[in-house]
Order: structure tokens, then C-alpha cells, then sequence
């Protein structure tokens, strides 16, 4: 999965590509690469970022979508956790919902979600960083929810993906902790995404800017596959896929053409 941030704000790439000849231009170049799925973001989610209205989102990730759905055959994804945003992208042909708030902080995000019948990846979030239990076992519980709001709405489960939030209500220490039990969201039975690109985990043991930090995340995703996820969420398409593909053919016999 591509990243493509279409924010001013973004801690790593923002304000590069939120014109449309350059969001498209970078889009295609990611699929040229490799990428499967090419993921829009209209609102920054780094610590301390500015909290986008609703009009302001739709305004920056609607054009984007529109060229791209367009221009490029691979799936469009919108990270969004507003239903309305993700009421209108679908409207406009986008095949999945990216919701950094797991279906919890819009209750109509997963009717919207079902009435599409597209596929939806669940990210585990919260407020602070403070734990009063093992972080996995909270985890599991947020997931528990999601996975019911989705049921009654109607969900498919073949539709469920679920992402552990690395970087998302957690620190850099509880990130790691988190990716070296990453396995245990196997039990759950959804596909697992996994979103470590260049983010403060990796520059807190490496002490690099966030642009210098691909090789850390590679890492991160070799042992990401390890653990059994299925998909990435990067910036760096053509390096992560190359040594994903090593991964794959040592860890399970995966043959690439």
C-alpha cells in the first residue's frame, strides 16, 4: 500500500503533493513501482497535528480521488475516520476505507462502510498514551468493539483488515513492544496491515530525520511478515517491495514473477 498524503501538514511528506498533477504524478510512479494499493490522506494524524473540519478534508482528498480512480487501475483507498468523507470518496469509485479510529469515533462509519460493501482496515487508536493493562491485551479489547459495530452493521468479514496502530497512542518504546508481539493478532482471523513507515519508533532507535529512516523501516516490515501481516503501508515502494520479496520467499515459500 502507497502512501500518498495529500496534507500540508504530514510529518513526512507533507505539503508535497497536494496539487493534482503531483499527487497523480507521484501515484503512478508508486504503481510503476510496485504498489497494490494506493492510499489517500486528507488530514494529518502525526502527534499534535491540527484537527481538519470535515468541508477542509473533503476539499483537499476529493479532487485526488477523482484523478486517480481515474488514472490508475490498482484500488484507491481514503484514510479517513469521517463518515461523510468516506460516503463521498466511495461515491466517486474509491474501493476502500482506511478509518485510523477503528469504526469508533464516527458511529456511522461502518453502516457507511456496509452499504458499500468494500473492504474497511480497522486501526487500533486511543487518546494518550497511558495503559492500565498489558498494551496487546487493550489492543484486542478496542478490536473486540470494532469487530462487533462491524458485524451489526453488516460488514463482511472478508472485508476486515485489521492494523495495530504502530505510532498511534502509543510511544516509541510501546511501539516496539507492540511489534514484537504482532503475532498475536493472527487469533483474531483478518489480515493485518501494517503501517511503520518512517515514523518516530524507528527514528528513536536509529536518531534520523524521518527521510532517512527507510532502511528502518524495512526492518520493521521483514518482521512484520515474520509475524504473518499481509500488507504494508509505505512511502518507499520500490526498496520495501524488494526486500519483502526476499521475506516472503524465505518465510513462506512465496514466489514472485
Amino acid at each position: 500500500m502507497g502512501i500518498l498524503n495529500v496534507t500540508p501538514d504530514s510529518f513526512s511528506d507533507g505539503g508535497q503533493f497536494t496539487e493534482v498533477e503531483k499527487a497523480l504524478f507521484h501515484g503512478k510512479k508508486m504503481v510503476e513501482e510496485g504498489a497494490d494499493i494506493i492510499d489517500i490522506g486528507g488530514e494529518s494524524t502525526r502527534p499534535g497535528a491540527i484537527k481538519v473540519e470535515e468541508e477542509e478534508e473533503l476539499k483537499r482528498v476529493m479532487p485526488m480521488v477523482k484523478a486517480l480512480v481515474e488514472a490508475l487501475e490498482v484500488p484507491i483507498s481514503v484514510d479517513t475516520y469521517k463518515a461523510p468523507v468516506a460516503k463521498a470518496a466511495l461515491e466517486a469509485g474509491v474501493h476502500m476505507i482506511n478509518d485510523v479510529w477503528g469504526l469508533q469515533r464516527d458511529k456511522e462509519m461502518a453502516s457507511v462502510v456496509a452499504s458499500f460493501g468494500v473492504p474497511v482496515c480497522i486501526m487500533h487508536n486511543q487518546e494518550g498514551t497511558e495503559y492500565k493493562e498489558d498494551i496487546l491485551s487493550s489492543i484486542k479489547k478496542f478490536f473486540e468493539k470494532s469487530l462487533t459495530m462491524a458485524r451489526e452493521a453488516g460488514i463482511d468479514d472478508k472485508n476486515i483488515l485489521l492494523d495495530p496502530g504502530i505510532g498511534f497512542g502509543k510511544t516509541p518504546e510501546q511501539n516496539i513492544y507492540v511489534m514484537g508481539r504482532l503475532q498475536e493478532l493472527q487469533e483474531f482471523g483478518y489480515p493485518v496491515l501494517l503501517g511503520t513507515s518512517r515514523k518516530s519508533m524507528i527514528g528513536k532507535i536509529l536518531d534520523l530525520a524521518p527521510e532517512q529512516r527507510m532502511e528502518g523501516t524495512l526492518a520493521t516490515n521483514v518482521i512484520g511478515v515474520y509475524q504473518g501481516v499481509e500488507i504494508i503501508r509505505v512511502h518507499d515502494i520500490k526498496e520495501n517491495l524488494r526486500g519483502i520479496k526476499v521475506a516472503d520467499a524465505i518465510l513462506r515459500g512465496v514466489e514472485h514473477g
